[in-house]
């Protein structure tokens, strides 16, 4: 068990992917690459804020890409809270994948694109290992939230692969079993709650929307 969850605290992680950009309106690959949000991507980043405000968050987190601290900024516009930004929390660097369509990938990597599908390890493009994506973004969401009070919630504002390697690693899944977890449609979120026994997950792609899984990791 890992030592920040021994006792049960009552901790709350909420992890909050992007709103909308124009790359995924395009299945384009983003990856590290700093794209902005739509006008559409604002206005769902406004209206998530609100319902996550409810939540009475303690603290706000996010990468430093301008899609996820546009995010970011929404929610602590609402709850007057400072946003820490990290460039571990970043989407997975994905190499020659990065600004490709879907259909340009499973056309030029098939291969590879279908062993990252059976739940292989693939560096995609070339680029990051989802282990070392979760190496990365894991320990920066824990430490956040070890500084959490009891009871209190952490808001991690990042990207749909970071928040799906995260939690994979949070609830001590194997690498090759996070495929099961389903991509998160712009701009909602996960909660992981904290127990006796570790981190559970109480929701998933919360705030949907009638609309389809966008983007990097679908």
């Amino acid at each position: 068990m890992n030592s920040t969850t021994k006792g049960g605290r009552g901790r709350r992680i909420v992890l909050w992917r992007h709103g909308q950009t124009a790359w995924n309106l395009e299945r384009r690959f983003q990856g590290s690459t700093d794209i902005e949000l739509t006008e559409t991507g604002i206005g769902q980043a406004h209206r998530a804020a609100r319902l996550l405000a409810a939540l009475k968050p303690d603290a706000i987190v996010a990468s430093d890409l301008q899609r996820a601290a546009a995010t970011a900024a929404e929610l602590a516009a609402v709850t007057g809270l400072p946003v820490e930004h990290d460039s571990a929390l970043r989407e997975t660097y994905a190499g020659a994948w990065q600004g490709l369509t879907h259909e340009e990938i499973v056309g030029q990597y098939g291969e590879q694109y279908a062993a990252w599908k059976r739940g292989e390890p693939v560096r995609r493009g070339g680029g990051e290992l989802e282990t070392e994506v979760a190496d990365r973004a894991a320990p920066v969401v824990l430490r956040h939230a070890d500084k959490l009070p009891d009871g209190g919630t952490l808001v991690v504002v990042s990207h749909g692969g970071t928040i799906r390697t995260t939690i994979g690693r949070l609830l001590g899944l194997e690498a090759h079993h996070w495929e099961s977890l389903g991509g998160l449609t712009n701009c909602c979120w996960s909660v992981l709650g904290e127990g006796a026994r570790g981190w559970r997950l109480l929701e998933h792609n919360a705030g949907t929307l009638p609309e389809p899984v966008l983007g990097d990791d679908d």
